[in-house]
């Protein structure tokens, strides 16, 4: 017994040593942003890394199995998945997390760079990674078919380093599911891919009811090989990321206590310099200069339950982008590190207890500055009536000295027939020549949908108004979702910056309804003759006529007696049969 505890603890320091060169292969971290007196942004990232000669021989160590295993059989060499829902305020949030290079349209949003010889194999290999992948994140994923799928042109490019080898024969497809509604369902596989699996690290922060009663909120995958610069052996790396704005008020709010009710009157902050101001009457008071106090255990039901053992790289876990000036408190035991920017500082936790942050409530005499977005986009509806209709996207550079060159990429249905030729894009108010490059590959009834890419220059200071008009068509009465009044959900358009890839808000198009309580009607209508008929043709066939004074020789009473007689006989028949089948 004693040799057998030797050997675990041998193996133990083996595979866990901080020493080993698997130190690094996975680490973990937490960003909160204060965007507003009232918002905060949570950002969680998760990295692994494991070497490709590993991954080839199904030797998973902080990869995940479940996942690593669906992209061989698939041959998946880059797969980016996005659930996302809420709407990003770039004008007072400023610019998106991470650039905007990890985030999804709203609902589910997926591309993958898929190796095959042929387009036909690659549309294969797709349903198979679709269909795995709905499988593992309980998402509708496998309803992207080929009307919901495109082979972007101009809009992505790999983020991994692939060989020249297979780069040839890669495929690129994009899908997306604007209706999918993102649930706890969609998280819980999220956090079984982690090491910790939500059981310790900044994981265990991450709740359903506190996530998705979020602003906004994104969850990314991404998978990409990596090669170093210095020639060592390429790794595959994987990036979980959680990014949601949290209204703190919101988030304070007992879970036992989800409804909100009137403050009391003794809580209330009234401005008590109005002269209306009474014990009935009370004017709001100005807190926009005042930062609310807020803790972990607040915003997320509960305090950091310690760091992830894993995850000894050095980087600290933690991290708040407020002045240094700012006053914060945490737990015994945790060492901080400011940084030279003089905005953020990061958190060394102790391993030994749960970790709480405390921000408490202050005048805001200075605060970090929110970085400027490189493109404002908003995209709408335009036009009128049933049959035709028009989209209408600002595009809005903000900066004053650099031109924007990017990639605006639309995803359509195929019962929304666009016009290319009423494509059209003015430069502040007039028509110049902004468009420099374009693919267009027009959609076929039930098979593919509309694919439109344009390569768009606009300059420092300047506005691009992108319109074009559509046809909408006709679906048959079983295309119809259950709602289908409500509309039908537009994938939003895809802009594409270099590497970075944002997002507008997606679209509900109205499309000719039929009136679904026909078919009620017309059924109700057929029985209602098919019963008249049927009692009509009965009647003909059973009912004896005879005339008027033949039936009046027919006694009532004899009648009855007939009836009586004929009952006895079949009575007296009946029971002589019981007593025949007794004696046999």
């Amino acid at each position: 017994m004693r040799q057998f505890q030797s050997l675990l603890l041998f193996l133990s320091i083996l595979f866990f040593s901080p020493s080993r060169s698997h130190a690094s292969d996975y680490h973990e971290q937490l960003v909160l942003r204060p965007l507003h007196p009232s918002l905060l942004l949570a950002s969680f990232n998760f990295q692994s890394n494991t070497t490709l000669a590993s991954f080839d021989q199904q030797n998973f160590r902080y990869f995940p199995r479940s996942l690593g295993q669906i992209l061989q059989h698939a041959n998946t060499r880059e797969l980016h998945l996005r659930f996302s829902l809420g709407r990003w305020d770039a004008e007072s949030w400023g610019a998106r997390p991470w650039g905007g290079a990890r985030e999804g349209g709203t609902g589910v949003e997926l591309w993958a760079w898929v190796e095959a010889e042929t387009d036909e194999e690659a549309d294969g290999r797709w349903l198979t990674l679709t269909n795995a992948l709905s499988g593992l994140f309980c998402a509708s994923l496998n309803f992207i078919d080929s009307t919901r799928t495109i082979r972007p042109v101009m809009s992505f490019q790999p983020a991994g380093n692939h060989a020249n080898s297979t780069g040839e024969n890669l495929h690129l497809l994009h899908g997306t599911l604007p209706r999918e509604v993102v649930c706890t369902e969609n998280l819980t596989p999220f956090l079984k891919l982690l090491p910790c699996k939500g059981k310790a690290g900044i994981s265990s922060l991450l709740d359903g009811h506190k996530l998705f009663d979020a602003s906004w909120q994104s969850m990314s995958i991404d998978v990409q090989p990596i090669c170093p610069a210095d020639g060592s052996e390429c790794q595959l790396q994987i990036t979980q990321t959680i990014d949601m704005v949290l209204d703190i008020q919101r988030s304070k709010r007992p879970r036992d206590n989800p409804i909100p009710r009137p403050v009391a009157y003794e809580e209330l902050k009234c401005n008590t310099s109005k002269p209306y101001n009474s014990h009935d009457t009370c004017f709001p008071l100005d807190t926009s200069a005042q930062e609310e106090e807020w803790s972990l255990s607040q915003i997320f039901g509960h305090s950091l339950k310690g760091p992830c053992p894993l995850a000894t790289d050095g980087i600290d876990p933690v991290c708040i982008d407020v002045p240094h000036a700012r006053n914060v408190y945490t737990s015994h035991g945790v060492q901080e590190h400011k940084d030279t920017t003089g905005y953020k500082r990061c958190f060394q936790l102790n391993p030994e207890g749960d970790f709480e942050l405390i921000l408490p409530e202050q005048d805001i005499s200075e605060k970090s500055p929110l970085e400027q977005p490189l493109l404002y986009a908003e995209r709408s509806f335009i036009g009128y009536g049933q049959e035709r209709g028009g989209v209408q996207a600002i595009l809005t550079n903000p900066s004053l000295t650099e031109s924007v060159d990017f990639v605006y990429m639309e995803s359509l249905p195929w019962f929304m027939k666009l016009y290319l030729h009423t494509l059209k894009a003015k430069i502040n108010g007039q028509d110049k020549s902004v468009i420099q490059e374009m693919y267009y590959r027009p959609a076929l009834d039930r098979k593919r949908g509309t694919q439109l890419e344009v390569r768009i220059l606009i300059p420092a200071n300047s506005t691009v108004v992108l319109t074009y008009d559509f046809e909408k068509a006709i679906l048959r009465y079983t295309e119809y979702p259950p709602d289908a009044n409500r509309g039908f959900d537009i994938a939003p358009a895809v802009i594409t910056i270099g590497d970075v890839s944002i997002r507008t808000t997606t679209l509900l198009l109205p499309l000719p309804t039929p009136d679904f309580s026909m078919p009620y009607n017309v059924i109700i209508l057929t029985s209602t003759v098919m019963a008249l008929s049927f009692g009509f043709i009965f009647n003909l066939l059973v009912r004896r006529f005879v005339g008027i004074d033949e039936a009046e020789k027919w006694d009532v009473r004899a009648v009855r007696l007939k009836i009586a007689a004929v009952v006895r006989r079949f009575v007296s028949r009946f029971s002589k049969k019981e007593k025949v089948e007794k004696k046999e």
